[in-house]
C-alpha cells in the first residue's frame, strides 16, 4: 500500500498534528522495509517531531535493531536530543531494548550525554531493565553520574542518582549491580536507605546497609532530634535491630532536645517513641 501511494506521487513527508512523518511512524513500529522504501523515495531522515524527537529516537523506542542500523546507514545522528534532553540511547535503555542499546552506545557521544543531564543508567534503572544496566556499566558508564539540576527539579523528591531510581522501584538486582559498580548510597537529598525503609523491603535495606548506607542520616525536613530512620522502625523490631547492628546512634534516644520544658507537643511526641526508647534500652542491656 505504501509503495502504491508513493508510486502515485504521494508526499513522503506529510506531518501529523504531533509533527510525526510516515518515516517516524514506521520507525516507532520497527517496519524496516517501509523505512527503506520511504528513504529511497526521499523522506527526510533529519525531520523532528513537535517535541524535537528525531526519527532515530522513535526507532530506539521501537527497539528494532535492523531499523536503527538502517537509519544510521542513511545518516541519522544519535546525538540529537528531544526537547527534554533525552537521546535515542536513553529511550532504548528505558524501554529495555538490549540489542538497540548495543548499536547505539558506540555512536553516541559522551559529551552529548553529559549535555543531556541524564545518564542512560538512570533510564535503565527507571525502566527496571537490569540487563541493559549491566551492559551499560560494563561499557564504562559511571555509576555515580548525577542528574543535572534542570532534570532533577522535575522530580518532587529531587532524586539525583541512578541508584535512587532502582531503590524506588524496589529493584534488588539493579540496585546490587549499581552498588557493586561503586554507586554511593548517600548522595541523594532523600537517602536511598530512607526509601527502602519506607517500603519495608528487608533485602534492599540489608543490601544498602552492607554497602555503607548512613543509618544516622537526617532528612532536611526532619523536625525531631532523632536520625530519620527511626520513624520507620516504631512498629518493626526487625528493622530496628538491623539499624542498631549497623551503628544507629542509640544515644539520641536518651537525649531530649526540649530539656525539662513541658509542652503538649513534646508530651505527645515522647509518648509515640517511648516504647522505642525502652526497646533500645533493653537491647543495650542484652
Amino acid at each position: 500500500m505504501v509503495e502504491l501511494l508513493l508510486w502515485s506521487k504521494a508526499d513522503p513527508d506529510p506531518r501529523s498534528s504531533y509533527g510525526l512523518t510516515p518515516l517516524a511512524l514506521a520507525a516507532q513500529n520497527g517496519h524496516t522495509e517501509i523505512l527503506e522504501l520511504l528513504l529511497r523515495k526521499g523522506a527526510n531522515i533529519l525531520s523532528q517531531a513537535s517535541d524535537s524527537a528525531s526519527i532515530l529516537f522513535e526507532a530506539a523506542g521501537g527497539g528494532n535493531p535492523d531499523s536503527i542500523s538502517l537509519l544510521l546507514e542513511y545518516g541519522a545522528d544519535a546525538n540529537v536530543p528531544k526537547q527534554s534532553g533525552h537521546l535515542p540511547i536513553h529511550r532504548a535503555a528505558y524501554r529495555g531494548h538490549f540489542l538497540a542499546l548495543q548499536i547505539l552506545i558506540p555512536v553516541t557521544d559522551f559529551n552529548a550525554i553529559k549535555e543531556s543531564g541524564i545518564s542512560p543508567l538512570h533510564s535503565a534503572a527507571a525502566g527496571g531493565h537490569s540487563q541493559c544496566l549491566k551492559f551499560l556499566l560494563k561499557s564504562g558508564f559511571d555509576a555515580n553520574f548525577m542528574l543535572h539540576r534542570r532534570v532533577q527539579k522535575n522530580y518532587d523528591d529531587e532524586r539525583r542518582s541512578a541508584l535512587y531510581f532502582a531503590v524506588s522501584n524496589g529493584d534488588i538486582e539493579s540496585s546490587r549491580l549499581l552498588l557493586d559498580a561503586g554507586a554511593l548510597p548517600n548522595q541523594d537529598p532523600v537517602n536511598c536507605l530512607q526509601v527502602a525503609l519506607r517500603m519495608g523491603n528487608y533485602e534492599l535495606i540489608s543490601l544498602l546497609l552492607r554497602h555503607g548506607a548512613n543509618v544516622n542520616y537526617f532528612c532536611r525536613i526532619n523536625t525531631t532530634h532523632f536520625p530519620s530512620a527511626l520513624q520507620y522502625t516504631l512498629k518493626d523490631e526487625v528493622l530496628l535491630r538491623m539499624l542498631l547492628t549497623y551503628g544507629y546512634n542509640v544515644s539520641r534516644c536518651f537525649d531530649c532536645p526540649h530539656g525539662n520544658i513541658f509542652s503538649y507537643v513534646c508530651l505527645v511526641f515522647c509518648e509515640i517513641v517511648l516504647h522505642v526508647w525502652l526497646f533500645c534500652f533493653i537491647l543495650l542491656l542484652i
